[in-house]
């Protein structure tokens, strides 16, 4: 069946809109990019000669490559750790008819809806008991516990239309749970855990 005309012209509407939007949240980051290339000391337009003096600093700055080094540690391990639990409480709570199932599910958002100072300074006071505060396992714990509410409402997202007779379908073919999960959940809900 054609679409009509009217809904092309939404359509196409609704897609320069999508484009003027984003257009709108980027030119910001583009117009400061140039001024990485920047000769002078100071953030200055137009520029007054093009160098590279700046990236030349940070990739020989023995602080910020240890920095650099930290942050790919930390953020690396948060993903490894966050995503699976995320998906993982995301999907028990939306598979299992279990009774208080909204509790569990507000107690388990509660990181994403406290202020970060308050969060922070819990996870310190934890974190020094268990003599975790100045290590990379602390700190990896800490953004997990920030992390995995979001994976936790992406996924739960992607779980909304699921249609979870495929599992039952796949057991009845004789494969195991993993396999199912892997084979048959997995590919439907990927966009949720990658977006989480």
């Amino acid at each position: 069946m054609q679409p009509t005309l009217s809904a092309r012209l939404i359509r196409l509407c609704l897609l320069a809109l999508a484009w003027v939007v984003l257009l709108f949240l980027m030119l910001p980051v583009l117009a400061v990019i140039p001024l990485s290339f920047n000769s002078e000391p100071f953030l200055t337009y137009p520029l007054a000669g093009v160098s590279l003096r700046w990236y030349e600093a940070v990739l020989t700055s023995p602080q910020w490559m240890a920095a650099l080094k930290s942050s790919l540690i930390v953020g690396v391990a948060t993903v490894v750790i966050a995503t699976p639990l995320g998906t993982l409480a995301a999907f028990g709570l939306v598979r299992r008819k279990m009774p208080l199932a909204q509790v569990l599910m507000g107690l388990l958002l509660l990181p994403m809806a406290l202020p970060v100072v308050v969060v922070a300074l819990a996870l310190y006071m934890f974190l020094t008991q268990i003599g975790l505060a100045n290590s990379y396992g602390g700190l990896i714990i800490a953004h997990s516990v920030l992390a995995a509410p979001f994976v936790l409402v992406a996924v739960t997202a992607s779980l909304a239309g699921f249609d979870f007779t495929q599992i039952r379908a796949g057991a009845s073919l004789g494969a195991k749970p993993l396999r199912v999960f892997f084979r048959v959940t997995l590919p439907q809900i990927a966009p949720g855990v990658a977006t989480g």
